[in-house]
């Protein structure tokens, strides 16, 4: 799992006019939860660019004026209408604690219903999974090799190793849909 540093300075004030106040400086409030005590501090927004807008999952080394921490990010919280970031949870990681994070899907292999002229749709991006931070994977690997027209894969299906997947085991991963052309050409086989 890739890693990433962000540096943050403490709060000293945790208002509502404070927090307003840094975020038109173009700062972040954040807090992280899961340790001894709640660490209240914010980070300049710019330094978020590599972390919230990618679907790649990292583990935050965060450095808060000297002191260190191993974190994920938990929610974050944008403006309804200009988008701007206004607010990010972190969960700080202990060795041996499982955590609970949404990891991204990643199709592997050739479905044998795309070959024959099928459309793959991905019905889910992320599943939710638990695991300790060292178990933690990039991704959740699904293989569509046996995936034909009009077939979907569920959760129930993926293979894990050192985490479990926590999404609905009935849940479609995707589906293998079946063109209008080629429906009609399928049923005249028939």
């Amino acid at each position: 799992m890739k890693s990433l540093e962000i540096v943050g300075f403490k709060r000293a004030n945790l208002g509502k006019k404070e927090a307003k106040r840094l975020r038109n400086e173009s700062y972040v409030p954040c807090v992280m939860y899961g340790g001894e005590t709640q660490v209240h501090f914010y980070v300049p927004a710019i330094l978020f660019r590599e972390l919230l807008y990618t679907p790649e999952v990292h583990i935050v080394d965060l450095n808060i004026e000297g002191d260190l921490y191993r974190a994920i990010v938990q929610d974050s919280q944008f403006h309804p209408v200009n988008e701007m970031l206004l607010h990010v949870d972190f969960l700080q990681l202990q060795d041996g604690k499982e955590v609970k994070m949404d990891v991204p899907v990643k199709f592997v292999g050739t479905s044998p219903g795309v070959q024959q002229g099928g459309k793959l749709v991905a019905k889910l991006r992320k599943l939710k999974v638990k695991a300790t931070a060292e178990n933690l994977p990039d991704f959740v690997e699904v293989n569509i090799s046996d995936l034909g027209l009009g077939k979907s894969i569920k959760v129930s299906k993926v293979e894990t190793t050192n985490y479990q997947i926590l999404t609905n085991p009935l849940a479609p991963i995707a589906t293998v849909t079946i063109p209008r052309g080629l429906r009609g050409q399928l049923q005249a086989e028939k």
